[in-house]
């Protein structure tokens, strides 16, 4: 017998925001983390030529250098342009030994008035290396450290990352962009916001681009909105990749640029207040927790800008509210 009283009412379809992904229902919450993040030091992008000599050792450093962020040109992650103190080799002045170890002092000159200085670093060799201490050629920008079997490539930033020393000066954020860009002027050397950002910093400076991986994931009724079914079809979930990655690039810029951040003309922030206004409405975003801690970098990984205080970890939370990110930091855990 029929009752129609008694049947269950069926379930609403999950909304479909204007791009074709399925929201799911109920307000959602992010968790960010952020600990995956490379250094490339941009002035060498855009001081070389376009396609370095591949038969000589620098050459192809740089042209890795290429490779990995025409890489991050096709995929939708986040940099930043980050400044560090100028930096430079010696190379009017020999490097050191230490007695029966790998231990090597680098003479270095730095700060904007080419200051005579040095570090020590312990090297490690290489897989592939066949003698146990390799010659060393000093230029300015580049250390060539020749093990027999490999020659291995360090640019001075390299050294200072790579190895363990006693400078702590921290990294400043001053910018914040997506990579993914089909004319990969970023590995070009030619993106007109880092170019600009080079001119004004490049007197005392040095400009280094930060290329970060985000994990995000995203609480609501449903669980992630990412592991629906309908959001499974590649061009959908490259589409949902895109949106997350806009919200948390507006995230960054809030908490590194301050609410007001320079450089940024009226056009890009219509365009970004009206892209958040329309994920706000789609997918009931209602707060993303964001934790910034490199894994990677040596003393580098301390970050810092103008408007956020040398740490190495960062953590906040934001909410969206008319196209608009507000952020609030938030207290850090303690340690183990």
């Amino acid at each position: 017998m029929h009752q129609p009283d008694l049947v269950a009412p069926a379930p609403q379809p999950p909304v479909m925001p204007a791009t074709g992904q399925v929201a799911g229902s109920g307000p959602q919450r992010w968790q960010v983390r952020i600990t995956d993040g490379k250094f490339h030091w941009y002035d060498l992008l855009a001081g070389f030529p376009d396609k370095p000599d591949f038969r000589e050792p620098i050459g192809r450093y740089l042209r890795r250098m290429q490779f990995d962020l025409e890489a991050a040109n096709e995929r939708p992650l986040l940099y930043c342009v980050v400044t560090r103190p100028r930096m430079r080799y010696d190379p009017s002045r020999a490097t050191q030994w230490g007695f029966f170890s790998l231990k090597l002092t680098v003479p270095l000159l730095s700060g904007a008035h080419a200051t005579r200085d040095s570090v020590t670093v312990e090297l490690k060799p290489p897989f592939g290396a066949t003698v146990k201490k390799p010659s060393v050629i000093l230029t300015e920008n580049f250390l060539n450290l020749n093990w027999g079997g490999v020659i291995e490539v360090l640019s001075v930033h390299d050294l200072l990352m790579q190895y363990v020393h006693d400078r702590k000066l921290a990294s400043q954020v001053l910018h914040v962009g997506q990579t993914l860009d089909p004319e990969g002027r970023l590995a070009k050397g030619r993106l007109p916001a880092v170019q600009r950002l080079r001119q004004q910093h490049s007197e005392h400076s040095d400009t280094l681009v930060l290329v970060l991986q985000p994990e995000i994931t995203a609480s609501s009724p449903d669980g992630d909105p990412a592991d629906l079914a309908g959001n499974q079809i590649p061009d959908v979930a490259a589409a949902l990749a895109r949106i997350r990655m806009d919200v948390l690039e507006a995230a960054l810029i809030c908490y590194f640029e301050g609410p007001t951040p320079a450089g940024r003309y009226g056009e890009e922030k219509e365009r970004r207040r009206n892209r958040l206004q329309e994920v706000q409405q789609a997918w009931e975003l209602d707060t993303l927790e964001v934790a910034v801690e490199l894994e990677a970098g040596g003393s580098y990984r301390y970050l810092a800008s103008e408007h956020v205080a040398v740490a190495r970890r960062h953590l906040f939370r934001c909410k969206l509210a008319d196209g608009c990110v507000s952020v609030a930091k938030l207290p850090q855990p303690p340690t183990a």
